[in-house]
């Protein structure tokens, strides 16, 4: 076993782990409840769950999405994270170099999570996105130290341009239609992926979160529902950073 195929296997048999934890993340944050504490339950009859009804994937699986006591359904929600993070990290093996296999996990599992949490309660929590610039910003400084400051322009851009969007847009109809989580967010994106990569993130988003807008209203859109846009600025943050800005030519 080389030294590329090690570290490959311990991410691919990790990251079902990592959604299982990240979905918990998004059941209990919200919610104000610890995270590290407390034995994970059944929502019907309570239960304490045991290790092997806790396998990511394959408990799911082996109990038909089930309860193997009362029934209760556990939801895709729980399946979907795994999937979801195993995807992430197949997508940094196969795009990335070695080296940056570690910042590509914090950045996608990151953007995860943040999704996770919006798709439940339309929250973008400060503690995640706030933590996300920063680590943007020293992934910046290690890997491509010479463009740090394209990073740092990019945060204040994010942030700012969808600051003075969700204004003019709340001047204009007299609702909000942007959270200001969603200005965080795209700052966090922007020092990940720099100024010049903004304009994509923010392309792929909106065509993005017009698909889920149409999806969600049969194929009507509905200007007066809300819609969370926080998972479509993750996709189009996460595709730019890993091939780069689209090409215009």
């Amino acid at each position: 076993m080389d030294a590329r195929t090690a570290p490959a296997l311990l991410i691919a048999l990790a990251a079902p782990c990592a959604g299982s934890f990240l979905g918990l993340i998004a059941d209990r944050l919200p919610l104000g409840r610890g995270v590290v504490t407390g034995r994970s339950r059944c929502l019907g009859c309570e239960r304490e769950l045991r290790w092997w009804e806790l396998v990511p994937i394959v408990s799911w699986l082996a109990q038909r999405g089930r309860c193997r006591s009362c029934g209760c359904v556990i939801g895709w929600r729980v399946l979907a994270a795994e999937l979801a993070a195993l995807a992430v990290g197949m997508w940094v093996l196969l795009a990335l170099p070695q080296s940056l296999w570690l910042a590509g996990l914090v950045f996608g599992w990151s953007l995860l999570l943040l999704s996770l949490i919006d798709l439940r309660c339309m929250l973008l929590p400060d503690r995640i996105t706030l933590a996300l610039i920063a680590a943007g910003l020293l992934a910046a400084a290690i890997v491509a130290p010479s463009r740090w400051a394209d990073h740092a322009i990019g945060a204040a851009i994010g942030f700012l341009s969808l600051t003075l969007l969700a204004l003019l847009y709340e001047t204009m109809r007299g609702r909000t239609g942007l959270g200001g989580g969603d200005a965080k967010l795209f700052a966090a994106i922007g020092a990940w992926v720099g100024w010049m990569g903004l304009p994509s993130a923010l392309l792929i988003a909106c065509c993005a979160g017009l698909g889920h807008a149409l999806l969600q209203g049969r194929g009507r859109l509905n200007a007066a529902e809300r819609i969370p846009f926080g998972p479509a600025l993750a996709l189009g943050g996460w595709i730019v950073w890993l091939h780069g800005p689209l090409s215009w030519s």
